[in-house]
């Protein structure tokens, strides 16, 4: 569906989605076939059992409903309550928190806070292309201050962030943020590689981790920045966005553990790539939720994400 579908204000957003069977609707035709593929015979094509909201395969005779295979797999919470979330977690500029969304829908916190976290699952897309051009990619910690280059990046009781992002003239493209477990070469040149495409110039600072992108298809250039406090001026971009996501993070959430930390750096990352069409967000949430990732269980939910 095109950008006229998207709701454009809250009195269309009720009117459309105003019940669950509205919003069953909206979905059933969103993963309409050849969208739906049969898990059994891979047969694109079905028909629909709108009493019992389920389709039926045309090949094997195979029924599904229409959430299955989704963040929504065997939820026991009303669309119109998932719906709700998206809309609010989407449109909402500075976010939102588990209680905030409990107070919002009338929930549990646990219950909003389980609901959350399985849409922040949804918010990458592991095919989305990779930044180009032109970046700026340097580190941060949260947690504590820096150790500075006299003591060498240590991240003591630190969570160390590595950033990318495009610069597009004077102002700052898609951004990508990732927590790694140390400043060494494997862990940012890596980061570098499953971020940025080959070719693309590559701004640092003059850390001897970056030392070897111009080995690996890149165009480097390193800035000596001497004095730390001279980092935001030489890479002005992604020091930019460091400041505003160590703002949302104190102020959305106050503070955040090292266990869940990277699903709010991908929440963070899907705000700020979206700033500009922040009810087109919506519309994105729920397609990349749609059988991109499949069910989050209870063990996605609640073990480490550090490890990410």
């Amino acid at each position: 569906m095109g950008r006229p579908d998207f709701p454009k204000s809250l009195k269309e957003f009720q009117a459309r989605f105003r019940d669950d069977e509205a919003c069953r609707k909206y979905w059933a035709a969103r993963r309409r076939p050849p969208g739906l593929c049969c898990g059994r015979c891979g047969q694109t094509e079905a028909f629909e059992l709108a009493a019992r909201a389920l389709w039926q395969c045309k090949g094997c005779g195979r029924q599904t409903s229409v959430t299955a295979g989704t963040v929504l797999h065997r939820t026991r919470l009303p669309l119109s309550v998932w719906f709700w979330a998206a809309y609010l977690v989407t449109t909402h500029t500075p976010g939102l928190s588990a209680v905030q969304l409990h107070r919002q829908l009338g929930i549990s916190y646990e219950t909003a806070w389980a609901l959350l976290h399985k849409l922040r699952r949804a918010m990458v897309n592991p095919e989305r292309q990779a930044l180009q051009d032109k970046v700026e990619v340097d580190e941060t910690y949260l947690g504590g201050p820096e150790v500075g280059l006299k003591g060498g990046r240590q991240l003591l009781d630190k969570a160390l962030i590595v950033g990318a992002v495009e610069v597009r003239g004077t102002a700052a493209g898609r951004v990508r943020l990732h927590v790694v477990p140390d400043a060494s070469a494997r862990s940012l040149t890596g980061f570098v590689t499953r971020t940025v495409a080959p070719g693309t110039l590559i701004l640092t600072d003059a850390w001897q981790a970056y030392a070897t992108l111009g080995d690996l298809g890149y165009r480097h250039r390193p800035r000596t920045q001497g004095a730390p406090a001279r980092a935001a001026k030489l890479l002005p971009h992604i020091h930019r966005v460091f400041g505003n996501l160590k703002t949302w993070l104190a102020g959305t959430h106050h503070g955040v553990g090292h266990d869940h930390l990277q699903v709010y750096l991908d929440e963070f990352a899907f705000r700020f790539n979206r700033r500009r069409t922040p009810m087109a967000a919506f519309q994105t949430l729920l397609g990349l939720a749609s059988g991109i990732h499949g069910p989050t269980t209870y063990d996605m939910l609640y073990r480490s994400e550090s490890a990410r």
